[in-house]
């Protein structure tokens, strides 16, 4: 970025605006000069020196004239900085030496000024601004001092030079200030996207946890369904009433799991976590009753005092049960056993259930399984599964702190 485009933002953040800043700072300059040059201030001691030039108040045409070349291109100083500050301090400079005698214009300051707070950061001091701004002083204090004629106004050969010591510093202070407004508004920027990003991300999270949710829902049912449905046809021949029965709980079932989907998909099309709250620990005896009910016999034992966890802990040890219970069901003899061990900082779930005697091998990476230990693992927890002795078992371990699940 150029200094000009650096310095238009610094001081110009709407063109109307800078227009308006820039007309006001070269009318009060030229006004300054104006007033310094007319009333004596700034005007070097000079013997024999024309009255109407030692603070009379009148002011020739070559003296207007050179003060407005010093004051008037402050207009364009947004466009070339370095060249209006070569034509205002040109003009100071022959002011000076025309014995005239001004030890003090405005103007030449002013664009020295805004020169040095345009700067941009990456944009350094090159060796050309510095070479014109050093000769224009120079030329400016030899003007000075080949006007005087003598020893008695060398004190007056420091006006400018300090003069554009103090505006150079000035503009570097503002330079500065400005700098660091826009780093302030850059990392405000960033952190406003980085909020965003974790807003998004944990929304990314609550529907990919959702989408769990519904998954081992909808399976768990869907095994449950199949396995009753089985039964119900094989033993209509044999018991009628006692197959009716367990179509009218298969039905049931699905009404039930079609409510359940509407509220998990109802919770994704709002993008919040829906008012009811997800199954726990206080829906197992239901869930080993469904399993009862389609011809399962399920032992449940528990060790020590069940704690109120609810929360991702609480649904992870029922998810990870209901996922359990569908594996035996499908791949088991009929019967499991659950074990549910609680502790101060944790609970310990253990599923055991028998399998045929020429039953295949289970896999330990079905994407149930994975499931399972996902959770688990999410919640600092951890998740076993093996088989041995025409058993398989699912021991699993969950903290009552840790992540969502």
């Amino acid at each position: 970025m150029s200094p000009k485009t650096s310095a238009h933002r610094l001081f110009a953040p709407r063109p109307l605006w800078g227009t308006l800043f820039d007309l006001a700072l070269t009318i009060a300059a030229l006004s300054g000069s104006l007033i310094l040059l007319a009333h004596g201030l700034g005007l070097l001691p000079h013997q024999g020196m024309d009255p109407a030039r030692a603070g009379s108040g009148a002011i020739d045409v070559i003296a207007l004239a050179l003060v407005c070349c010093s004051a008037l291109p402050l207009l364009l100083w947004r466009r070339h900085p370095l060249g209006v500050f070569a034509v205002t301090a040109g003009a100071s400079a022959l002011l000076s030496g025309l014995d005239y005698r001004s030890a003090l214009t405005l103007g030449p300051a002013v664009a020295l000024y805004l020169l040095t707070a345009g700067r941009e950061r990456h944009a350094p001091w090159t060796w050309r601004t510095t070479a014109v701004v050093g000769g224009l002083g120079l030329v400016h204090v030899v003007a000075t001092a080949l006007s005087i004629g003598g020893t008695s106004g060398v004190a007056a050969l420091s006006l400018t030079p300090g003069a554009w010591v103090v505006a150079w510093f000035a503009g570097e202070r503002t330079r500065l200030r400005g700098e660091q407004i826009a780093e302030l508004r850059a990392r405000a920027m960033h952190a406003e996207r980085e909020a965003e990003r974790e807003r998004l991300l944990a929304i990314a999270e609550e529907r990919a946890r959702i989408a769990r949710d519904l998954h081992d829902s909808a399976g768990h049912a869907i095994s449950v369904i199949a396995v009753r449905a089985g039964a119900a046809r094989l033993r209509h021949h044999q018991d009628p009433d006692r197959s009716l029965r367990t179509l009218e709980a298969v039905e049931e079932l699905a009404r039930q799991t079609v409510g359940e989907i509407d509220q998990i998909v109802s919770t994704l099309r709002t993008e919040g976590t829906g008012d009811a709250a997800p199954p726990g620990l206080a829906s197992v005896d239901g869930l080993i009753a469904h399993h009862s009910a389609a011809g399962m016999r399920i032992t449940l034992d528990t060790a020590g005092p069940p704690p109120a966890l609810g929360g991702p802990a609480d649904q992870a040890v029922y998810r990870i049960l209901q996922e359990a219970l569908t594996n035996a069901a499908r791949h088991g003899a009929g019967s499991a056993r659950v074990e549910l061990t609680f502790s101060e900082t944790a609970v310990g779930l253990t599923v055991t259930n028998p399998v045929a005697a020429n039953g295949a091998r289970r896999r330990s990476g079905g994407h149930g399984l994975i499931g399972m230990r996902e959770r688990a693992t999410l919640l600092g927890g951890s998740l076993d599964v093996e088989q041995a002795h025409d058993a398989f078992r699912v021991r699993a371990r969950i903290p009552f702190g840790g992540h969502r699940p």
